[in-house]
């Protein structure tokens, strides 16, 4: 069966991730077939001062308000499998690690949590206090994935958004899609 995708886009900056993600998934469609993104109102401020567009418009997937609990994945029977966060904000990794379910992007994660399905969040902050380390583990413990945006470099990346990309793949991989992308060792 194609997986079901949920994106989420939280206020936190690093406007560039969710923009090369939902690219890159556009490119393998085959693999899906449902792309759903929920993105704040904070997010969409910031996709504007990072990227100096509002091209998120544009894209072709569906959107949800925030506060749509008439979203298919805010119920597990709609059999969403796939939930990346990217990025997340602390408040939004708070928020799921404690279980409160006061919005759509709550709600979902905690719907993806108990039907042990797949949760990925990308966080864009540094350094981390003991509350977002707590948090973090919070998550760990309950099957989520915390996936921090640090690049890696032994690809040579040359641009920014090479570099941003290399977070991108790890978050694809991380939700069990298959890629190509550079492969440590791989010749």
């Amino acid at each position: 069966m194609p997986n079901k995708i949920l994106v989420v886009i939280s206020g936190a900056s690093g406007a560039i991730y969710p923009k090369l993600l939902i690219d890159k998934l556009l490119t393998i469609k085959a693999q899906w077939e449902e792309l759903s993104v929920v993105m704040s109102t904070n997010a969409k401020e910031i996709w504007k001062s990072e990227l100096g567009n509002d091209d998120y418009k544009n894209l072709p997937v569906k959107f949800f308000e925030k506060n749509d609990f008439n979203a298919p994945f805010a119920s597990g029977s709609a059999k969403y499998n796939i939930m990346i966060v990217s990025p997340c904000s602390m408040g939004t990794l708070a928020r799921i690690a404690t279980g409160i379910s006061n919005d759509l992007v709550t709600r979902s994660a905690d719907v993806i949590l108990k039907e042990r399905r797949r949760l990925v969040l990308m966080l864009r902050e540094t350094p981390y206090s003991l509350i977002h380390i707590k948090n973090m583990e919070a998550i760990t413990l309950a099957g989520g994935i915390i996936c921090p945006a640090t690049p890696s470099f032994y690809s040579k990346p040359k641009t920014i958004e090479e570099a941003a990309m290399t977070v991108v793949d790890r978050l694809i991989d991380l939700a069990g899609l298959d890629i190509s992308t550079y492969r440590w060792g791989a010749k």
